[in-house]
C-alpha cells in the first residue's frame, strides 16, 4: 500500500506572489521545494517537484495514491453538485456495454454501472473543484514528474457511480495488452535517466472512501512493466485473485495510475454508501490518446473542447486544455499551480518570423 503525504524533496528555488481572492490576501512562497499558501485563516504546503520515494513507488507499482488532496468541503461540494444531476447519469444497462464476465469478482450481482458525464459544464460554483483537478496544487508536481511540462487533459471527464452489487471492470490495459499480448504503444511507459514518462495516465479522485473489500478500482501493481499477457481467467478475477489489489482509499485521496498498468474494478458491496469517483486521463504535451478537443464552438472546430470547459478558468488550468504539440511551440506550462500563472516556451521572434514568411501562417 502506497501512504504519501508529503513529500521530501527539496530544492533550492525560492520566490514569493502575492495573490488577492476576495477579501483575503494569500501569499504563495515557494522556498525548499514547497509551495505554500496563507491568508487570513490557513496555510497550506505543496510540494514542488515530485520526490525520490514518488518516483520510486510509481516505477515499482505502476500507481500511486495521495492522500488527503480534497478537503472535506470540497468533497462536500462534489458530492452537492452530483446530486443535482443524478438524475442524468446513464446505466450500463445492455449487454453490449457490461464491463464484466456474469458470475466473476468484477460483475458483482449485477446491477450496472452508472456514469455521469458533463462536470465541467455545471457552471461555476458546481464545477470548480472538478475543474480544479486540472492544474492541482498538490498534483502539478506529479503531472510533471508523470507527464512533463505542458502536460494536457486527454478526456472527457466523468463520474462514475455504483449502488450496492455495481458491476465493476474486467482487467484491461497494460503496455503488453493484457489480453492479446501485443505491444500497446499508445500506453507506454518508459524511464530513461531518471524521467518518467507515462502517455496516459489515470487520474481517480475518490469521492467516498473505499475500504478493505469494499470493491471499485483495484489494480496488478508492477504490471506496467510485464511483458506477457495474463494468464486464463485473470482478467476476470477467476485466476490468481492474490495478485489484484484493491487499495485502502479515503474520500479525498487521488490515485494516480499508468494505462499501462493493468486495472479494473470490483463489484461494489458497500450498501451504506454509493460508490463515487470522478475520472481523469492526462497525457504528455504531444501525446492524444483521444480526440475530445475536436470540438466546435462556431469559431474553432480542430483545437476545442467544449466552451463550457473554459468558463472560470485560471491560465494555469487553461493550459492543461491545450491540444497536443511541442513546448517549444509556444505552449503555455504551468509556473505556479497555487497563483494559477504560466510561461510561455517558445523560439526566438526570428525564428517565428521566418515560419510566417515560408508558410504564411502562424504555425507550421
Amino acid at each position: 500500500m502506497l501512504l504519501l503525504r508529503a513529500s521530501t524533496a527539496f530544492s533550492s528555488s525560492y520566490s514569493k506572489l502575492l495573490l488577492r481572492q476576495g477579501s483575503s490576501l494569500r501569499v504563495s512562497t515557494t522556498t525548499n521545494g514547497f509551495t505554500t499558501m496563507t491568508d487570513e485563516s490557513a496555510a497550506t504546503m505543496y510540494p514542488t517537484s515530485m520526490s525520490e520515494s514518488e518516483r520510486y513507488l510509481f516505477d515499482l507499482n505502476g500507481y500511486i495514491i495521495v492522500r488527503d488532496v480534497l478537503s472535506p468541503e470540497e468533497i462536500k461540494a462534489c458530492h452537492e453538485a452530483i446530486d443535482k444531476h443524478e438524475k442524468d447519469a446513464i446505466a450500463r444497462s445492455d449487454e453490449t456495454l457490461r464491463n464484466a464476465v456474469v458470475g466473476s469478482p468484477m460483475y458483482g450481482s449485477g446491477p450496472p454501472r452508472l456514469d455521469l458525464g458533463g462536470i465541467f459544464e455545471w457552471g461555476e460554483i458546481e464545477s470548480k473543484v472538478f475543474k480544479s483537478i486540472l492544474a492541482q496544487p498538490r498534483l502539478v508536481p506529479l503531472f510533471h514528474g508523470l507527464l512533463g511540462k505542458g502536460y494536457r487533459l486527454d478526456h472527457l471527464p466523468f463520474v462514475l457511480m455504483n449502488n450496492k452489487g455495481g458491476e465493476g471492470f474486467s482487467l484491461h490495459g497494460g503496455t503488453i495488452d493484457c489480453v492479446s499480448g501485443e505491444y500497446n504503444s499508445n500506453l507506454a511507459y518508459t524511464h530513461h535517466s531518471g524521467s518518467i514518462r507515462s502517455n496516459l495516465l489515470g487520474c481517480n479522485v475518490m469521492l467516498v472512501d473505499h475500504n478493505e473489500g469494499d470493491g471499485g478500482f483495484c489494480v496488478v501493481p508492477g504490471s506496467h512493466k510485464s511483458n506477457f499477457k495474463m494468464p486464463p481467467g485473470m482478467v476476470d478475477g477467476l485466476e490468481h485473485r492474490e495478485y489484484i489489489i484493491q487499495p485502502k482509499t479515503k474520500a479525498g485521496d487521488v490515485v494516480l495510475f499508468s494505462e499501462g498498468t493493468v486495472h479494473g474494478a470490483l463489484g461494489w458491496t458497500n450498501a451504506d454508501t454509493q460508490r463515487r469517483c470522478a475520472l481523469y486521463r492526462f497525457a504528455p504535451a504531444t501525446m492524444s490518446y483521444g480526440r475530445s478537443y475536436f470540438q466546435s464552438d462556431g469559431s474553432d472546430s480542430t483545437t476545442k473542447w467544449p466552451k463550457k470547459f473554459y468558463d472560470n478558468l485560471n491560465d494555469a488550468q487553461k493550459a492543461v486544455l491545450e491540444p497536443p504539440y511541442a513546448n517549444r511551440l509556444d505552449r503555455p506550462n504551468i509556473l505556479d499551480a497555487s497563483s494559477g500563472t504560466v510561461e510561455i516556451t517558445q523560439r526566438s521572434e526570428r525564428k517565428r518570423q521566418h515560419d510566417q514568411e515560408v508558410f504564411k501562417t502562424k504555425y507550421f
